[in-house]
């Protein structure tokens, strides 16, 4: 696994308990939730137990095709080790109103090691993987070659919305003789609901594999909105209030007034989430001193007839009813309240027409938004009978 790096594609979670919250899949070394670690790196998988027992969850991994389909590979042929094993490094609890059994899995390990790249899933489990806790894809990508990004301004009369497209460059001499197997997935910022996916070379010269249809193109959408209630019982930034009741802390957050006409520079930390506890100065141990709180959003915009969500990293982007915003005719906006661990969030508010996801219509469109874009450049190795990853790129929009 020397030439082996690991590169979380941080997608998206399925949470089979209500009882399970604050999962996050991160890397140490890097400090966020978008990792590329070395063989020698590990990814970290925390997630609480909010019936604060001591259950004992088990785990394993599962390789799939380019479009995180079933490939049919036995365990043997993708990994090393035991098919299961278990989540034993867990923590109670200290100080919080919310009593919870907090739960930490540093993979890969001893237990179970891949061997192959490709698609990943981590399955999260009680008694059976076929009826899982928490589902969370990640990626392994062979380190042998690299992906440069360029994002340039684009306009296209038919479809307004995209407003930045991106040119991809990949070298590849290894696979001269196999590029028909060649595929690109680019994602923005570590949002598969916002991806393009099976992309086929525009050019191919020698080992030089380029990128540049003028469909690979994205909408810029808006810089993410945030909140910090790091110290939960008083107002931080885009806090107007905080209060317990009933034994539940509560945040309140100031209305969201959205800006479609203007551009305005904003510093985000595209779509992530930072579990953090602050008393007055203190840093305390979030794994099991964070609180939890009751987050109430305001969006004080006309009602409309599509369905409104609070998404971003915390819950990877993904509409589920929890998540669901609905409209007070008495205040005159719509409303949610989300329970969420203590820390630092970014989010956005997305309008969901069916299977369609539209993350710009209320938060804005604007071609100078500051994105994360990741390039995923996949192939069918001779002889093998799964889709790996070559190579990653990624870059950070910044200014």
């Amino acid at each position: 696994m020397k030439n082996i790096t690991l590169m979380l594609c941080l997608t998206f979670i399925n949470i089979f308990a209500q009882q399970i919250n604050g999962i996050q899949l991160f890397n140490p070394d890097t400090n966020d939730e978008t990792p590329i670690i070395s063989p020698d790196q590990q990814l970290i998988l925390k997630f609480d137990d909010l019936s604060n027992s001591s259950t004992i969850y088990r785990y394993t991994i599962k390789h799939l095709d380019r479009n995180w389909q079933d490939d049919g590979l036995f365990f043997t042929e993708y990994a090393k080790g035991t098919p299961y094993g278990l989540v034993d490094n867990l923590q109670y609890s200290f100080n919080t109103l919310q009593k919870y059994t907090h739960y930490e899995l540093t993979f890969p390990n001893e237990k179970i090691y891949p061997i192959i790249s490709g698609n990943f899933e981590i399955i999260i489990y009680k008694n059976s993987p076929e009826k899982p806790i928490i589902k969370k894809r990640f990626c392994i990508v062979e380190n042998k070659n690299s992906i440069l990004i360029n994002i340039s301004r684009f306009f296209d009369k038919n479809n307004p919305k995209i407003n930045q497209r991106i040119e991809i460059q990949a070298n590849a001499p290894s696979l001269s003789a196999n590029i028909s197997t060649i595929s690109l997935s680019i994602i923005q910022n570590n949002n598969w609901n916002n991806s393009l996916t099976n992309l086929k070379p525009s050019s191919v010269t020698g080992s030089n594999i380029l990128f540049q249809q003028p469909k690979l193109a994205f909408a810029g959408n808006n810089e993410f909105f945030f909140f910090d209630n790091k110290n939960i019982n008083q107002p931080y930034d885009m806090i107007a209030n905080t209060e317990i009741l009933n034994e539940e802390n509560h945040t309140y957050l100031f209305p969201v007034w959205v800006n479609l006409s203007d551009y305005l520079y904003q510093p985000d930390v595209n779509g992530a989430f930072y579990f953090r506890r602050n008393d007055m100065g203190t840093e305390r141990n979030a794994d099991r001193e964070a609180d939890y709180s009751w987050v109430h959003f305001t969006l004080p915009i006309q009602p409309m007839e599509k369905n409104i969500f609070v998404l971003g990293q915390f819950n990877d982007y993904t509409p589920s009813p929890e998540y669901q915003m609905y409209y007070n005719e008495k205040s005159k906006a719509y409303e949610a309240k989300i329970y969420l661990k203590q820390g630092f969030y970014n989010y956005l508010f997305a309008l969901q027409d069916h299977d369609t996801i539209d993350f710009n219509k209320i938060n804005g469109n604007f071609w100078q938004t500051k994105n994360l874009y990741q390039a995923l450049l996949y192939y069918h190795p001779f002889g093998k009978n799964y889709d790996a990853i070559l190579s990653y790129g990624e870059l950070r929009n910044t200014p």
